[in-house]
C-alpha cells in the first residue's frame, strides 16, 4: 500500500443524479467507520444526465451539512485513479439489491485487478431505502410525483422547481 493512502479514507463515488435518502444513508453509516470520506460525482459525458454535474456537487454539499469528515469533489475517469488522486485506499459503495451485489462484484475484482492495494466495501443501506434509485427518483420527478420520503429537500426542491407538481386528474 502506498503510503500516500489513508486506510481510514474512503472514496464513494457515483453521479448522485440526483443523491436520495439511500445514497445519505449510506454516507451516514460509513462515517461511523471511516474517518474520512470523499464523495466523488462522477462526470461521464457519454451518459445523459438531469442535473448539470455543478448541481449535483452542491446538493450533495447542501443535504450532507453537519455530517463531519465527508468532503464532496468531482472527478473523471476510473474509481482506482480517484482513489489515488484523493488519497484514499478504499472504494465504499452501497448495496440495495442482489442484482446491486453481483454488478458490484464484479466492479471489485475489476478495481482490485488494476490496483491490488484498493479493497472495496459494500455497504447494504437501510431496509426502508433498499426501493430508491436516482432512476424512480428522476422518473417520479418528471411525473411531478411528491419526492418526500425519496431525496433530501434540496433536492426535492430544486426538482418541483424544475418540473413543477402534478397536475390533479379527475
Amino acid at each position: 500500500m502506498s503510503s500516500t493512502r489513508d486506510r481510514s479514507h474512503a472514496l464513494f463515488p457515483g453521479t448522485f443524479d440526483p443523491v436520495t435518502l439511500g445514497h445519505l444513508d449510506v454516507l451516514k453509516r460509513a462515517s461511523r467507520i471511516f474517518e474520512r470520506i470523499t464523495v466523488a460525482v462522477a462526470v461521464h459525458e457519454s451518459k445523459r444526465q438531469l442535473l448539470e454535474v455543478d448541481e449535483r456537487l452542491e446538493l450533495l454539499r447542501r443535504s450532507i451539512v453537519g455530517l463531519s469528515g465527508v468532503t464532496i469533489a468531482r472527478f473523471d475517469g476510473l474509481v482506482v485513479h480517484g482513489c489515488e488522486a484523493f488519497g484514499a485506499s478504499v472504494i465504499l459503495r452501497g448495496l440495495r439489491t442482489g442484482g446491486d451485489f453481483d454488478y458490484e462484484m464484479r466492479m471489485a475484482h475489476t478495481n482490485r485487478s488494476l490496483a491490488p492495494e484498493i479493497d472495496t466495501v459494500l455497504l447494504a443501506c437501510s431496509p426502508g431505502f433498499a426501493h430508491i434509485s436516482s432512476t424512480l427518483v428522476r422518473q417520479v420527478a418528471r411525473m411531478g410525483g411528491d419526492l418526500e420520503g425519496f431525496v433530501p429537500p434540496p433536492v426535492a426542491e430544486l426538482l418541483r422547481q424544475r418540473f413543477g407538481p402534478s397536475e390533479e386528474t379527475p
